[in-house]
């Protein structure tokens, strides 16, 4: 009876060293959680930090590419709006006493910053047709300029995570391969079941990586191509009222 006691006893030891593992030392080891929450609860400070700033870094790109995503589309279809409105025949002081209060796409402010300095030319007496249309393409330059420089916030930064986001993620990496090397060292063992954890925890960080700088990267280039386009309808819309201020102002020198 004793026999087979030690036998068991023996046997579930033997059990629960296969499960575990054991060093080189003979020192029984926990089983490895191969979860990517493991790897980051078991890594250094360093690597921590890394993993948080890439999650942080992924969390605002998606956020800017989802509320720019927004905004562009809501201004192009303002933008829509105010060109049928302007292209209906209805005089443009009638439209302009009706926008200008209430101006909140690029389009229109364009359209109001543009009559307000014709407007103001009138007033100040230049009537000559030269000058008069080259301060109002100046003020909608000036207005062009100013509306991109803020369709255009954030996308730097989108540009840097989609950039380097992978670098930050192999730089966690190589941290996380010198922490192994330490660890080999000590435990003076360079087996597989000693080099895999290490080499897994390490690539997490450049997996964090890739999955952050390739939305970025991609979100990036739509919404550059994007912001593209509408500021080529601005500059058009530009071309278009420059012309009509050209007629009119023609008509009124001739009289």
């Amino acid at each position: 009876m004793n026999d087979q006691v030690l036998q068991s006893a023996t046997s579930l030891q033997t059990g629960q060293q296969i499960v575990n593992g054991i060093n080189a030392n003979g020192v029984i080891q926990p089983a490895a959680d191969s979860s990517i929450f493991s790897y980051f609860w078991h890594a250094s400070f360093l690597i921590k930090i890394v993993i948080l700033s890439l999650i942080i870094a992924s969390i605002y790109s998606w956020a800017l590419i989802i509320s720019n995503r927004i905004k562009l589309k809501r201004l192009n279809k303002e933008a829509d709006y105010f060109e049928e409105e302007f292209w209906s025949g209805n005089p443009l002081d009638s439209l302009y006493k009706q926008v200008r209060n209430v101006a909140t796409d690029p389009m229109t402010t364009v359209f109001c910053v543009a009559m307000s300095e014709w407007e103001q030319a009138m007033q100040d007496g230049h009537t000559q047709t030269e000058t008069l249309i080259l301060r109002v393409e100046k003020a909608m330059e000036v207005a062009i300029n100013r509306e991109t420089a803020d369709l255009e916030k954030g996308l730097p930064m989108l540009s840097g995570i989609g950039t380097n986001g992978v670098i930050i993620g192999l730089f966690g990496t190589v941290l996380g391969i010198l922490n192994g090397f330490k660890t080999i060292a000590m435990q003076q063992s360079a087996s597989i079941a000693v080099l895999g954890p290490i080499i897994s925890e390490a690539l997490v960080t450049t997996a964090f990586g890739i999955i952050t700088a390739i939305p970025a990267a991609f979100g990036y280039n739509k919404q550059r191509s994007t912001i593209n386009r509408y500021i080529k309808r601005l500059e058009i819309f530009a071309e278009d009222f420059s012309l009509i201020i050209s007629r009119q102002t023609g008509t009124v020198t001739e009289q």
